[in-house]
């Protein structure tokens, strides 16, 4: 079977070329294209909640996120812009520009936010139902993570500001498009309070500073100032996501990683004075 199969239909459907090998992830297949002269990405997303997203980096138009080409309703494939530049958030947090990643952060997540002139794509599923592994771990573990639990079924009972949130916009998800900027990617089609696509900075699994107690304070005022965001509320969802992303791990059977979570959900606890 060639490995250009699953992409054919929408390499002549769109007129695009390969430029590269497929790329897997655990939620989508990937293929690099030129259409048009212009480096394209094709993604095939398996996932719902992925599928939905596409319909949001539509919806987008562009602003804060990658310039969609062409999308096909019906199987949610995307034909999108691709990022060529060589700067990467990932490793400017981790060699001296952590403040200038987490502005950027900033940056986009505040774009994606702005209010648009259309209404969001239909079917955007709640917040609430992305938590629904934290219940259940909460139960077996206890202690902290039940803690977390408790944090975040108060907070999504709340919920202020609500908006179309990008869902995962952590320091991968946000791409150096050369002359276009800072572009968000892989949004995944959540409606909820908008704290929530600020936890990332500090709770990031990929970033190992994000445990260390001075740089967590120092990202938290970051956010809090260029985000307007109170204090209080975003520790709280702070401390509501690390217990979720530790019930991720959890399930997976990374207990390693569960505890590096943790351990951001024990500065954010520290912080809020419930130690």
């Amino acid at each position: 079977m060639s490995k250009l199969q699953a992409f054919e239909p929408y390499l002549r459907k769109w007129q695009a070329e390969p430029d590269g090998e497929p790329i897997s992830t655990p939620s989508s297949c990937l293929l690099p294209v030129t259409v048009d002269g212009r480096a394209g990405m094709i993604k095939l997303a398996r996932p719902i909640e992925e599928q939905l997203g596409g319909a949001v980096m539509e919806w987008w138009g562009g602003y804060g996120a990658a310039p969609v080409y062409a999308r096909d309703p019906q199987t949610g494939a995307l034909l999108m812009a691709r990022a060529m530049g060589s700067k990467h958030l990932l490793r400017m947090a981790l060699s001296g520009a952590d403040d200038e990643a987490t502005q950027i952060v900033c940056q986009t997540i505040a774009q994606l936010h702005e209010k648009r002139i259309e209404p969001g794509p239909k079917g955007l599923y709640s917040l609430d139902r992305s938590f629904e592994s934290l219940a259940p771990m909460a139960v077996r573990e206890g202690d902290l993570l039940a803690t977390c639990h408790a944090i975040a079924t108060e907070l999504l009972s709340s919920q202020r500001e609500r908006v179309v949130l990008h869902g995962d916009a952590h320091h991968s998800n946000i791409l150096d498009f050369s002359e276009r900027g800072w572009l968000a990617i892989d949004p995944k089609g959540v409606i909820g309070e908008r704290y929530y696509d600020y936890v990332n900075v500090l709770c990031n699994p990929d970033l190992p500073t994000c445990v260390e107690p001075a740089r967590f304070e120092r990202q938290l005022d970051l956010v809090c100032t260029h985000a307007k965001l109170h204090r209080t509320r975003l520790l709280q969802w702070v401390m509501a996501h690390a217990g979720l992303s530790a019930a991720w791990f959890l399930e997976d059977g990374e207990r390693e990683k569960a505890d590096t979570e943790l351990l951001v959900a024990r500065l954010a606890k520290s912080q809020l004075g419930l130690d």
